[in-house]
């Protein structure tokens, strides 16, 4: 990115399972959660390189920052990158609803600027994105992006910076081997075409593709994803199958690390969520992983073949 620019790791860390409420494992996740569990997770992330942390103020509504807050408070705010969220659909009827909701978040955060700022959603690309602009001038968001915005929408916000002499330096959507809307509505060529980072969300499925989860071992009874993914596992079994042997093939890794990688392979950076320190293995494993083109094309072709349609309530086709 231009000036500031932002660390180039290869993976970011997603705290959307930190808004659960970690004492019951009654939240969106089912996450049982700790401070200290998740002490230890920063600790192994940051001693891996991997200082870039996602998380967005409808997260928990607010618990997500609020806790990735306190866990970094131990570290000096140059060593790690902070990327949230305004959220247009929870704004409020302020002069500058984005600006005071930017405020909720570095509040939150413990710190007086955030490296990557998104605008959630595109509800109002004409409305919202102007306000992107002001924060950039005051230092308070260093760099800006896009979430679930299809082709026509980022080059719509594009021209809007543009006229300030800002442009869109990231793009985040939902994209994994089940969820490829965005590479075949070509925003990915696009985002490769322009120079514009690609940060794909949901690339394991809400674990639905980690290699822990099956007909027989479902996802945490009770709570959303469970909802909405158990169903799928039976038609997702010869996917997790291949994942596992490519894993196995790679020297022991596992199939979350074989689905991250494949993520890294088309171009993309995968934000994964941590909730424990041995999910920081997986990632150093993962970054290691060179997946050969053939395995690339089996693996689609299997998640293809499941016939299951993950795409979340809260977006729009990218067609």
């Amino acid at each position: 990115m231009t000036e500031n620019t932002m660390n180039s790791s290869s993976i970011a860390l997603g705290t959307w399972a930190w808004g659960d409420s970690g004492r019951a494992g009654d939240g969106y996740f089912g996450s049982r959660l700790t401070q200290r569990g998740l002490e230890e997770v920063a600790d192994k992330a940051h001693a891996a390189g991997l200082t870039l942390w996602d998380t967005a103020l409808v997260y928990g509504m607010g618990r997500s920052e609020k806790v990735l807050g306190e866990v970094l408070s131990r570290y000096d705010r140059s060593t790690y990158q902070l990327s949230t969220k305004f959220t247009p659909q929870i704004a409020g009827a302020g002069e500058d609803p984005m600006a005071d909701m930017l405020e909720q978040s570095l509040t939150n955060l413990r710190t007086d600027h955030v490296d990557l700022y998104w605008i959630h959603n595109p509800a109002d690309v004409a409305r919202w994105t102007p306000s992107l602009i002001p924060l950039l001038k005051s230092g308070k968001v260093r760099h800006v992006g896009v979430s679930n915005h299809n082709v026509a929408e980022i080059e719509l916000a594009n021209r809007i910076l543009e006229d300030a002499g800002y442009r869109v330096e990231a793009v985040q959507n939902h994209y994994s081997l089940l969820y490829r809307s965005s590479e075949r509505a070509g925003v990915l060529d696009y985002c490769h075409a322009h120079g514009i980072t690609f940060f794909a969300y949901m690339v394991l499925e809400q674990g639905a593709l980690t290699g822990a989860y099956s007909p027989e071992h479902p996802l945490p009874a009770g709570s959303d994803r469970a909802g909405i993914y158990n169903s799928m596992l039976p038609q997702l079994k010869a996917l997790a199958d291949r994942l596992v042997a490519i894993g196995q093939e790679q020297g022991g890794a596992s199939a979350a690390d074989v689905a991250t990688a494949w993520a890294l392979a088309k171009g993309t950076i995968p934000i994964i969520g941590v909730t424990k320190p041995v999910y920081i293995d997986g990632l150093v494993r993962a970054r290691a992983i060179s997946l050969r083109d053939t395995d690339i094309a089996q693996l689609e072709a299997l998640a293809d073949a499941a016939n299951v349609d993950t795409r979340g309530g809260w977006e729009h086709e990218m067609a």
